[in-house]
């Protein structure tokens, strides 16, 4: 059986993301969905946010503060989403449990699924080094992370996996 990767939906063309848009397509993730590797997630949407939705970022804190209750993700316009935040990261660490997951590309700068940069919380377009509220506890449980930017290292890491 082939090893499983944990995609986010946007990156596989699904027209998820906040803005109602799409990211993608991309050949590698197109030839692991071809492999029946692919197990997609947005955990926005998983967590009950609607599409579209108003932007959120994290002030003052990364995805492990929201996850240790000390920061939270707040919409452009003031609303707290945190707890849905949480409810996708949630089902995204049940899925990796589920399907032995040990590798997930995940979009890049997200609240959620940034896995090297988020934004800072200011709405300003400023990035700070750190991880969504997702992507940090996927990586917390051990899970390779990966964004569209890394598919080249997402792919050496799963042939060390597979082989």
């Amino acid at each position: 059986m082939s090893s499983k990767v944990l995609i986010s939906r946007c990156l596989l063309g699904h027209r998820v993301r906040y803005d109602a848009g799409a990211s993608g397509p991309y050949d590698q993730l197109a030839k692991w969905q071809d492999e029946g590797r692919v197990i997609a997630l947005c955990p926005e949407v998983a967590g009950g946010l609607p599409i579209p939705r108003a932007a959120a970022e994290i002030p003052g804190g990364q995805g492990l503060d929201v996850l240790n209750g000390s920061a939270q993700v707040i919409t452009t316009e003031g609303e707290n989403v945190t707890e849905a935040f949480v409810s996708g990261a949630n089902q995204a660490l049940a899925l990796v449990k589920q399907h032995n997951i040990r590798i997930a590309v995940l979009k890049a700068n997200s609240p959620s699924c940034g896995n090297r940069l988020t934004y800072d919380g200011t709405f300003s377009g400023t990035k700070v080094e750190g991880q969504g509220v997702t992507a940090a506890l996927l990586s917390a449980a051990g899970v390779q992370v990966f964004n569209e930017l890394e598919l080249t290292e997402a792919a050496q890491a799963l042939a060390e996996i597979s082989s």
